[in-house]
């Protein structure tokens, strides 16, 4: 039965989209303000569609909603004079993707920093991959004042070997020998590093962006990227750590290998504690992590230990204390290498006080902070926000907000799945609005 609707009674709704058929086809929820209820659905989110149905509702004064540009353009047409305001959830959620997309770009998968945890065992470990390593490694720890006998507890090596290192004479020491994986990688950097120079020296020349393209065929994005200053020469994503069956155990491996113990042993260790995988697996993660440690950063003058970058875009929404893998330490080590982190992570926190402050004059002078950092991604934010600003401030200052009607979309999500996905949209929308008039969901 049809379910009648005072339009000239509502005045404050909350919009957003639903998914009839997700990336194809989309309609739009309506809810009211005061009464929490879904009171309409339009089987479409197109401006000129949306503004019309806004229309039919003669009197409303406010609308909440998010910062597309659809329903900015639908809501402003329809009733021009309604408080428009911009979702308080989407700003902060908006920017926290924002500040991770930059560090995605920039920074590498492992982020390298002196090492503040790390005890001789395992610089030992790290600085031993192969037999010329561990000469030269217990060469250098002999130039250093170290005993026989301290080197070998080192290098888990009897004091025969350590005298057979130390006495070798120079040109009998073994050539040292990239494997096949790092001349690669080496290769790949020297050609991107070509690539860039190639399209800066076309820029120096005068020729546009369109033409750089054309001349060297890469796409605009592209040139964009590689006439950035701050445009990486290695893959943000390479040597990057992929979940497996190893991973709850990584950090034990590493530790107990610079003790000495035998993969055998460690495997035995590991698999009372779970582990299903082979003592193979062990050996090739062991040889992977000791060549990204030289690899990544072979010029350090100081011992370097590596924070994951997941683990430092975990602490955009969650407090350090709560994020496991970095200490207080490690944290001060990486902000101080990268004080641009720093910086985001203020950035992070006081939009998050100023939203929730109902102070909107401070959002003017946190933009200004934001754009001297000069950071593309952040840029494209705060042009968002300059476009949208008197929905924005509106989202500080009052109390309304869209989550009535993010709450509504999965109401609608469950009642598609009760129908199996085969209802028509009539049908939907018939059963959502006798739903919410008896307050039952089935």
């Amino acid at each position: 039965m049809p379910i009648p609707v005072d339009k000239s009674g509502v005045t404050k709704i909350c919009v957003d989209d639903f998914a009839f058929r997700k990336r194809y086809s989309y309609g739009t929820v309506m809810v009211d303000l005061e009464s929490h209820r879904i009171i309409d659905l339009l089987d479409s989110r197109e401006t000129g569609k949306v503004e019309e149905w806004l229309k039919s509702y003669p009197n409303i004064q406010v609308i909440s909603r998010d910062g597309a540009q659809t329903y900015a353009s639908a809501a402003v047409n329809s009733h021009p004079g309604a408080l428009q305001i911009s979702d308080r959830f989407h700003l902060l959620k908006n920017l926290s993707d924002t500040v991770e997309e930059y560090m995605y770009r920039l920074f590498p998968s492992r982020l390298a920093v002196p090492a503040v945890s790390q005890n001789p065992e395992m610089l030992a470990l790290y600085d031993t991959r192969n037999r010329t390593e561990r000469i030269l490694f217990a060469r250098k720890k002999r130039s250093e004042g170290y005993t026989v006998n301290d080197i070998a507890l080192l290098l888990h090596s009897s004091v025969t070997t350590i005298n057979r290192y130390l006495s070798m004479p120079e040109d009998k020491i073994p050539e040292k020998k990239e494997n096949a994986r790092e001349r690669q990688h080496q290769e790949q950097i020297l050609k991107k590093q070509a690539k860039i120079d190639e399209v800066r020296r076309l820029h120096s020349e005068g020729y546009s962006i369109d033409e750089i393209s054309r001349i060297t065929g890469h796409a605009k994005r592209t040139v964009k990227t590689y006439l950035k200053e701050d445009c990486p020469l290695i893959n943000g994503d390479y040597d990057r750590r992929r979940s497996g069956k190893l991973a709850p155990y990584e950090e034990e491996i590493i530790e107990l290998r610079s003790k000495g113990l035998t993969y055998a042993r460690i495997h035995e260790h590991i698999v009372q504690k779970g582990y299903t995988g082979t003592v193979a697996s062990l050996r090739v993660f062991m040889q992977k992590e000791r060549t990204h440690q030289k690899n990544i950063s072979p010029n350090e003058a100081v011992p370097v230990e590596y924070i994951p970058r997941k683990t430092m875009c975990q602490l955009i929404y969650h407090e350090l204390e709560s994020v496991k893998g970095i200490t207080a330490e490690q944290y001060e080590a990486v902000i101080q290498k990268y004080p641009v982190l720093g910086q985001l992570y203020t950035l992070l926190k006081e939009f998050y006080r100023i939203v929730f402050s109902r102070k909107s004059e401070e959002l003017d002078s946190w933009m200004e902070t934001a754009a001297e950092l000069k950071i593309d991604e952040l840029d494209r934010y705060i042009n968002g926000l300059k476009n949208d600003l008197r929905a924005v401030k509106n989202a500080i200052i009052f109390p309304y907000n869209n989550g009535l009607a993010e709450g509504s979309v999965n109401k609608i999500k469950l009642t598609k799945r009760i129908m199996y996905g085969r209802n028509s949209f009539a049908l939907l929308k018939a059963k959502l609005l006798i739903n919410e008039y008896f307050h039952q969901i089935n």
